[in-house]
């Protein structure tokens, strides 16, 4: 059956938008430095953390993409198993939190910087604005979705409507304002998640009925191998997502921060496990409906008080990913490359309100891009890949490759996995319905490793020649 939209499920949205709106206002209030636009001052405690973490993370590639649309689309469980990556990669974080605590940066192009060269700083910058631009654009489609079902109005322009809002509310508080809103956000679709799914599975028939048409397979409809061009990706970027690092640097203090990750990883958890039993319950009630709609369109089958908290938290999480992701690529322009190329002598105040320029440009492009991409999945999987190719085996490359790493094999590394990319996805089209981190980013690694022990080794012998 077509999703008939329900007037009634906006109120809860609207309200929870003039709930942000007015905790941006405060925020905007509260910002004077971008230290505290950018790491809202470094003093989030254990429950913002853990809130602005879970939200940021989630948002409209959870609820739209992801392991929504992969239920609908192939099967509950290669949906459920996807949602795994995330957690290995917090757990990865987790373990590492001190450490990027210690590296006291704004972003990653910075510790890129310092521990391959400024070529690596330049091309982290563009890679994670590019890719950030892309996430941004699909929050502006999720919360068209969110309209659509709640108003009727034509997704493109909920698109248009939710682009002007997210480009607004990042432009007020910066962090300040996101952090805050995030903690309310998650606690809304935590609760709406679990109170609601037994309400979706009676919509759908039973637990039977929905658990009748799971497949036996692990990877449903897929191969193993397009399986993991599914997994990969988010593993990849979570690693060296610069709003978790950005996130893990503003807690006030290391415990706090380490408590935080571990509720977010609860909290992924859960609601990476329940959305997709949610969406391939939707296919039997909505077989023909774009992918990213399933989620959001069983909220109109639900009573309407819990759909409503549902649907504002979605809508939440969707603003607020599409703020904190917008906020960071514009810190990529303005810190690290006004800042750190255009203009080194630039006063805080300077690269304060570029910063806030640069969100109404890259928002404006963002929506642009949104426009070429027929659905969030591809759009999700393109970005999370040119960025985990690109950033991910640098960075860990500075983490774990002390003394071995050199700047021509973190370049090379980095350009290889870009390149690699771009031309299995866009020149090939996807060779065997592969996603192309299945090729790029073993190709970086393998270039970063090969290029930095035979570069290491004729600088050795250099030095040798020179001493004799």
């Amino acid at each position: 059956m077509p999703v008939q939209p329900d007037g009634t499920l906006l109120y809860p949205v609207v309200g929870y938008l003039l709930l942000m709106g007015v905790i941006a206002a405060w925020s905007y209030g509260n910002t004077d430095s971008v230290d505290d636009f950018m790491l809202a001052g470094r003093g989030l405690g254990t429950v913002i953390i853990a809130g602005t973490l879970l939200a940021t993370w989630m948002g409209s590639g959870s609820i739209t993409g992801s392991t929504n649309s992969l239920a609908y689309s192939y099967g509950l469980w290669p949906a459920v198993l996807s949602g795994t990556s995330a957690l290995v990669g917090i757990g990865v974080l987790w373990f590492l939190s001190s450490r990027i605590r210690g590296y006291d940066k704004y972003t990653i192009p910075e510790i890129l910087g310092d521990g391959i060269g400024k070529e690596a700083k330049a091309i982290g910058l563009v890679t994670i604005a590019a890719a950030y631009v892309g996430i941004v654009s699909y929050q502006f489609t999720g919360f068209g979705f969110v309209l659509n079902v709640t108003t009727g109005i034509p997704v493109e322009t909920g698109t248009l409507i939710g682009a002007a809002l997210i480009i607004i509310l990042a432009t007020t508080g910066g962090l300040m304002s996101v952090a805050y809103t995030d903690a309310i956000s998650a606690l809304l679709m935590a609760v709406g998640l679990i109170v609601g799914l037994p309400f979706i599975l009676s919509s759908a028939g039973g637990v039977e009925t929905v658990t009748s048409n799971v497949s036996s397979s692990p990877f449903g409809s897929l191969t193993g191998l397009q399986f993991l061009g599914y997994w990969a990706p988010a593993l990849l970027l979570i690693l060296a997502d610069q709003n978790m690092y950005q996130r893990i640097v503003a807690g006030g203090s290391n415990e706090e921060t380490d408590h935080g990750i571990g509720i977010w990883f609860i909290g992924v958890a859960v609601t990476s496990t329940i959305i997709p039993v949610i969406a391939f319950a939707a296919r039997s009630l909505f077989p023909d409906i774009e992918p990213g709609m399933a989620m959001i369109a069983m909220t109109t089958v639900i009573p309407t008080w819990i759909g409503g908290i549902l649907l504002a938290a979605a809508a939440a999480f969707v603003i607020t990913t599409g703020t904190s992701y917008l906020l960071s690529a514009s810190t990529n322009i303005s810190q690290d490359l006004y800042r750190g190329f255009i203009n080194p002598d630039a006063s805080d105040k300077q690269v304060f309100w570029m910063t806030r320029v640069t969100v109404v440009v890259l928002g404006a492009f963002a929506f642009m891009l949104g426009q070429y991409f027929p659905t969030i999945l591809s759009l999700q999987m393109l970005a999370y890949t040119a960025y985990g190719a690109t950033i991910t085996p640098a960075l860990f490359a500075v983490f774990l490759m002390r003394g071995h790493l050199t700047k021509l094999g973190g370049v090379s590394g980095m350009v290889a996995g870009f390149s690699a990319t771009i031309i299995w996805s866009r020149v090939l089209a996807k060779p065997f319905d592969l996603n192309a981190v299945i090729v790029s980013a073993p190709i970086a690694a393998i270039v970063i490793i090969a290029v930095s022990l035979v570069t290491r080794s004729t600088q050795s012998q250099a030095v040798a020649s020179g001493q004799d």
